[in-house]
């Protein structure tokens, strides 16, 4: 878990109507019982918890699903009727088979992200031994012992399925006793979803790197700039990204443009819920399960104690913010001390959109999410640059233009990442080890 501190535009997002909707406002949304009667709102509560599967021997099966998350019906990929996938809780040290089922029209897979087995039950097809893929029709059986213990997840290694709905949260109960105490255990798996095919989105990107990026500079920012430094400052600032030939706003690939982002399969709009008692210790198993976005987490209100990441146990931190990159996983503990409802805030790095629930002990009270922050401009140094040990080079500004690099032994420069630096950081400046 790096933390970077990372320079942020003043530009505000234009954002359509339908982006609204789905929940990549700025600011000021309230979400929870406000929007209904609470009794409705309870019956939601209920309706939105993703099915939890325990044992040794599952069943899973794949098979095409209608969805309508933004206004529009679209069809997804989905594992036992459900997007995202059941839950499925193990146990370390079991041994366990997963029959999966492909209803499909084309090849499928399962993949077990992070987990220690043979090869040929690792689910990527041509890759692990033996593994194709299963034929539309056809059932695999995964066999393997369970060897740790931790949070993980599993997604489809074929096609583009995974990114329309094949992933699942993969909870792995361990035998011995964990080092940190709580009352309540949820899982909440961030995705992003798009209602245009994921191969249309593909050909887009091929041919327009930036297709999706609509917080690109313009003529009017190099203007602003050109005021403010004049033409020597404008093209100094300007030129080692035109060497480089990329962009400080290149953020993502795929952008709120395109994505809604979902937290439990659930729009902003939809709001996902948790309970819990004041006092309570509750354990928030955050997974990545995005195609392409990384997230930046926080609940406004409440500190986390990262106990956990990919699976692993950690020297607890406590932060008010975290970044959660695509497939990553980190546990973290929450400790509420007021009767009040807290809305839990996972941000694109672009700032095009977010995904949010809440967390609350009585499901009719509400929460306010927070305001988008302002867009990121990349620096430097977010490019991996420590300028240190450039002897004779002013640092003092952006003086990169017209450098000849050829002469520069880059081999010599170590960058070192800072931690608790940055908007993604605050509440520690120690490595997570």
């Amino acid at each position: 878990m790096v933390y970077k501190k990372i320079r942020q535009s003043s530009k505000p997002i234009n954002l359509s109507r339908r982006r609204f909707v789905t929940g990549v406002t700025a600011g000021g949304l309230l979400v929870g019982a406000g929007m209904s009667p609470s009794a409705v709102f309870a019956h939601d509560h209920v309706q939105q918890q993703v099915q939890t599967l325990r044992g040794r021997k599952f069943r899973l099966t794949y098979s095409p699903m209608a969805v309508n998350f933004t206004g529009k019906d679209r069809t997804a990929t989905a594992i036992n009727g459900s997007v995202p996938a059941p839950i499925l809780r193990l146990k370390e040290g079991d041994y366990v088979e997963l029959n999966v089922t492909n209803q499909l029209a084309e090849d499928a897979s399962i993949h077990w992200h992070g987990i220690i087995l043979p090869s040929g039950q690792d689910g990527v097809p041509h890759v692990s031994d033996e593994f194709t893929g299963i034929k539309p029709g056809a059932t695999f059986n995964y066999k393997f012992q369970v060897k740790q213990s931790g949070t993980y997840w599993y997604h489809s290694h074929s096609a583009f399925q995974e990114p329309l709905g094949a992933y699942g949260a993969l909870i792995i109960d361990p035998i011995e006793p964990e080092p940190f105490s709580y009352e309540r255990d949820y899982v909440v798996l961030l995705s992003d979803w798009s209602d245009e095919a994921p191969d249309n989105m593909y050909a887009k990107l091929k041919k327009l790197s930036a297709y999706y990026n609509f917080q690109e500079r313009t003529i009017f920012d190099a203007l602003n700039e050109i005021s403010e430094k004049g033409w020597d400052g404008f093209w100094r600032s300007r030129g080692m990204w035109n060497q480089m030939r990329m962009s400080d706003r290149d953020i993502s690939d795929v952008t709120g443009y395109s994505y809604t982002y979902l937290m439990n399969g659930q729009t902003p709009n939809d709001n996902w819920t948790g309970l819990f008692k004041r006092g309570e210790k509750i354990r928030l198993r955050f997974i990545n399960a995005a195609a392409m976005t990384i997230f930046d987490v926080r609940i406004p209100g409440l500190k986390m104690t990262v106990v956990a990441a990919d699976g692993q146990y950690i020297q607890p931190v406590t932060v008010d913010e975290f970044r959660l990159g695509a497939a990553e996983t980190y546990d973290v503990i929450v400790e509420p001390s007021s009767e009040q409802a807290y809305s839990i805030f996972a941000q694109s790095i672009d700032r095009s959109g977010y995904s949010c629930g809440t967390l609350t002990p009585n499901a009719s009270m509400k929460a306010t999410v927070p305001a988008l922050d302002n867009p990121i401009i990349l620096g430097h140094d977010d490019m991996g640059m420590d300028r240190s040990n450039m002897d004779g080079m002013n640092h003092g500004g952006v003086n990169y233009g017209g450098m000849d690099h050829s002469g520069h032994d880059m081999s010599a420069m170590k960058h070192t990442p800072s931690y608790g630096s940055g908007a993604a950081g605050f509440g520690s400046n120690k490595p997570i080890v």
